[in-house]
């Protein structure tokens, strides 16, 4: 956060300064870690943030008073609001304090003056008097709040008579001294006055980075930080005391760096050109600077997968009508008799019946889709490593190369909780309960007041309660799906009672199609209450520091999410059709629903139709359609709760001050949204690819338009941030490691266990007679008597086909019924098993080595990069030595100069000694 940020957190609590906006004074967004602040007597925030997005008062004459202070000289930094209750109001303010009053507020109200008004009441009301006491204790706090930021060096002016009715602002000013002296503190690194110049190497890959520069220049944006210099400015720590030798900034026009934003950022015109990642860090900060750049290198990662994903489906569609299993399928010639796919309704069926869902099959089940596995886990291991290098080379632009971050301070919640222990401890002191009583008071304290006090028990029991609370969400997304699959199955078994034939012969499309609406539905929904769960789950734990307060917010947030987005497309691929048993034997729930089966080119489509519909939808109605519709959704309801016409509304902000215009934005959310959906995303990408291979292309397509969404949301639509300084994404990075590493074992039982790439390659190799894949089906298949049925689910239409049906067939590997062992588990089962499970291990280690060693190829840091810190080490510290003798040079002139004046002033008979030669070299 910026010098001014620091000293406001340093005259308030942790709960007081919390989400106060950035300061547009300075020539540059610098930006640290939280320090502590000084004690606070307040427990309630006296105020609420506002945003002031900078203009100059020269391009925008009407907003001088709104962006200076009165005098039009001192210029206002940050703007902080709170509620103001007149007497002539009729609406009450609705108010709820965060933390309850304690001993040391009690005391501080007792020292009060009472009498508040010359003429009170003579007969207040109770509520009147509880009210106005509430008030007054505001009031109290937000003095008491202003007087440590005065005491802390900063200028401020209120302002109540403003035209947004029942709002105070407070307007805060920086001096210069404060300004320097926190940019000390911080350590922050200003450009020195010395320059040396950057050589560009000769090498092949400079060549080539040279010839890639110009094609693409194009695509960059029309800013001057995109020119490409050969000087550099050195960095140092500011220091006041050497101030002589950094660099004079020139000040920069925040409106011109705005709209720069806005035109070259914002807009969607220039969807195809690079992001400006320097203005968007010197307009919001580091942290929100490498988010962007983050999503910008996802971005263009995402342009060779979505290549390569192209051409694997394009692989398919050629060769579809090639495929023997799928010729196999579709041969009207081969009368091939299935047994019926539910009890009594369903009844026999030609195979012949399933030729499209067979030929769809393939587009996504062929031998391309195990190349496209293996690339995407390289894919993911490239992206990571690229990453790296480009963070790291944004440190080194941005003077972070040294930054480390500071001990994050105890939350306020946590000191709060601290100090209602100690309290208590004292209050137990004082007063004798017995000893049974005050054991039953300590086991209820540490009961009630999870993650505080010394001993473990407090601590151990919130954790119990919040894996619990974590488990029982789990489990409510379990029996949601448990849902879906007893609606797929009931809802199957009544399509097929219906008379109309193109009903009945659309069963299949229409039961998966719906379930996955439905599923997609109840993700989006239990999106929303699991961020809330997440975070009360958070706050029931009182972790210490926000540091660990977000992380775990995160972590939580990201685990139930996930298993939110991806258990229904788990079940279709690992478990649906594998929990069915055989005909004669079915596997039944709550013993009259029989489980699902898998179509005959197997469960690969309907997880590709399932992922499709999850995927698409959560990217066009959550991701975009929801960022889009609810700001026009609330500006919509304030202008009917105003009463008044656009054109009034308009008219009305024109006469607005610029704080007044920018307190109706919303206030910003945090990053933790952006990057959840995001690493979501890459989840649906990554995890289950084999069997969707455009992902890569829908999510390309999608990141398009949200880099540009998002640009327009954090210009236009939301408070200005809180700048903050960091130097990598944080806990993302663990958790996008953890989901590549994830997507190899996935893919690796996707191909294996949900596709048919390891039975035919088994059939090929071990069965076929001539090496092919004539007769694969017929291998697959095995033989049903129908009068081993059970009782009561046998089909009731039994010749539909026109003929009785003594054998039908369904998929498995199984003795047929003339066999000593029936319908017992055949030898070819066992076979198939054994090359899955092999090709798992190969598959998994053989990729994850490859993952390895693209990791160990790659340096973390750029050469030109380590190459420059290094000459910078060097060149600072000649810079340092040439100083340090210039001021030896001085002062021994000035010594010698002092030598000479007593000399001459106590023996004037004598004549001047010469200088020597090594003294009037000094001169």
């Amino acid at each position: 956060m910026t010098p001014q940020m620091k000293v406001l957190r340093r005259g308030c609590c942790s709960v007081c300064s919390n989400h106060i906006p950035p300061a547009c004074i300075q020539t540059h967004t610098y930006t640290y870690t939280r320090v502590l602040p000084l004690v606070c007597l307040m427990l309630d925030p006296p105020h609420s943030p506002q945003l002031l997005n900078c203009l100059t008062p020269e391009e925008t004459a009407q907003c001088r008073h709104g962006l200076y202070f009165q005098d039009g000289e001192r210029r206002v930094d940050y703007v902080l609001t709170y509620q103001v209750k007149k007497p002539s109001s009729s609406r009450a303010r609705r108010h709820s304090s965060r933390f309850t009053d304690n001993a040391l507020t009690r005391s501080l109200r007792r020292t009060r003056p009472q009498a508040r008004s010359a003429k009170p009441d003579p007969e207040p009301g109770p509520q009147e008097t509880s009210a106005d006491h509430h008030e007054d204790d505001k009031r109290f706090r937000r003095e008491e709040f202003e007087g440590n930021l005065r005491e802390m060096g900063l200028e401020l002016e209120k302002d109540e008579d403003g035209k947004t009715p029942g709002v105070g602002f407070v307007k805060i000013h920086a001096p210069w001294n404060v300004l320097c002296r926190e940019a000390e503190f911080m350590k922050l690194k200003m450009p020195t006055r010395k320059v040396y110049e950057v050589k560009q190497s000769s090498s092949v890959m400079e060549k080539i980075n040279t010839f890639i520069s110009k094609v693409t220049d194009p695509l960059h944006p029309n800013v001057e930080e995109n020119r490409i210099e050969n000087v550099k400015h050195l960095s140092h720590p500011f220091s006041r005391e050497k101030q002589h030798l950094l660099r004079s900034e020139m000040a920069v026009t925040y409106l011109t760096l705005f709209q720069l934003l806005y035109e070259e950022w914002a807009s969607y015109s220039v969807f195809y050109k690079y992001q400006p990642v320097g203005l968007i860090r010197k307009y919001f900060g580091e942290k929100i600077g490498l988010y962007f750049a983050w999503l910008g290198v996802y971005t263009q990662m995402l342009i060779p997968a979505s290549l390569v994903g192209v051409f694997v489906f394009l692989y398919g569609c050629v060769t579809v009508d090639d495929d023997i299993p799928s010729m196999e399928i579709c041969d009207s010639r081969r009368n091939i008799t299935m047994c019926p796919l539910c009890d009594r309704v369903c009844s026999y069926w030609t195979l012949n019946s399933a030729c499209g869902t067979a030929r769809a099959s393939h587009l996504f089940d062929n031998p391309a889709t195990v190349f496209f596995s293996i690339f995407m886990a390289l894919w993911a291991a490239f992206f990571m490593e690229h990453w790296k290098r480009r963070q790291m080379r944004l440190n080194y632009e941005w003077d972070l190369t040294g930054f480390e971050e500071e001990e994050d301070h105890p939350r306020a919640e946590y000191e709060f909780r601290v100090m209602q222990k100690s309290l208590k401890k004292e209050h137990k002191a004082q007063k004798d309960y017995g000893l049974f009583y005050e054991a039953v008071n300590v086991v209820l304290y540490f009961v009630s007041t999870p993650g505080v006090g010394v001993r473990g028990g407090g601590v151990m029991n919130c954790h119990i309660n919040v894996a619990v609370e974590c488990c029982f969400q789990i489990g409510v997304t379990f029996a949601i799906v448990f849902g879906v699959i007893l609606y797929r199955i009931s809802t199957k078994a009544a399509l097929h009672m219906s008379s109309n034939p193109t009903t009945r012969s659309n069963v299949r499309l229409t039961v998966k199609t719906t379930a996955a609406i439905i599923n997609l539905v109840v993700i989006l929904i239990l999106d929303e209450v699991y961020g809330a769960v997440a975070r009360w789950l958070t706050a029931l734990e009182v972790p210490k520091t926000d540091k660990s307060f977000e992380e775990r917010l995160i972590f939580k947030t990201f685990i139930l999410k996930f298993v939110n987005a991806f258990t229904p497309i788990i079940y279709i691929a690992f478990f649906r059709g594998r929990l069915v048993g055989r005909p004669g034997s079915y596997l039944y729930v709550f013993e009259s629903y029989r489980m699902e089966e898998c179509a005959h080119g197997g469960c690969l489509m309907e997880l590709c139709i399932q992922l499709s519909i999850t995927m698409l939808g959560k990217q066009l109605i959550q991701n975009n359609l929801f960022e889009i519709g609810i700001p026009k959704l609330k500006k919509l309801i304030r202008y009917i709760k105003s009463k008044r016409s656009a054109f009034q509304e308009e008219e009305r902000e024109k006469k607005l001050q610029r704080y007044e215009t920018d307190f109706f934005l919303e206030p910003f959310a945090g990053l933790t949204p952006e990057y959840m959906e995001m690493i979501i995303q890459f989840g649906f990408v990554t995890l289950f690819v084999a069997s969707f291979p455009l992902a890569p292309l829908f999510a390309l397509l999608n990141n398009i338009i949200e880099i540009r969404l998002d640009a327009k949301k954090f210009v236009a639509e939301l408070r200005r941030p809180v700048a903050a300084r960091a130097k990598d994404i944080g806990i993302w990075y663990n958790i996008l490691r953890g989901v590549a590493k994830i997507a190899v074992i996935v893919n690796a039982f996707v191909i294996s266990f949900t596709s048919d790439f390891i039975p035919r390659l088994v059939y090929q190799y071990m069965f076929s007679p001539d090496g092919s894949m004539h007769g694969f089906v017929n291998h697959t298949l095995s033989y049903f008597n129908v009068s081993h049925f059970q009782n009561g689910t046998a089909p009731l239409e039994p010749e539909i086909l026109g003929f009785s049906v003594d054998i039908c067939r369904y998929k498995d590997y199984r003795e047929p019924p003339w066999s000593p062992t029936p319908y017992e588990v055949s030898k070819q089962f066992w076979a198939v098993l054994a090359a899955r499970l092999a090709f798992v291990i190969v598959f998994q280690n053989v990729v994850m080595l490859m993952s390895d060693v693209v990791d160990w190829i790659i340096p973390d840091i750029p050469k030109d990069i380590s190459v420059q810190i290094h000459k910078e080490k060097i060149l600072m510290m000649d810079l340092f030595m040439k100083e340090e003798q210039g001021k030896l040079q001085v002062l021994d002139n000035l010594t010698v100069d002092g030598e000479k004046e007593n000399s001459s002033a106590h023996s004037p008979q004598l004549r001047p000694r010469a200088v020597s030669h090594t003294q009037s070299n000094s001169f």
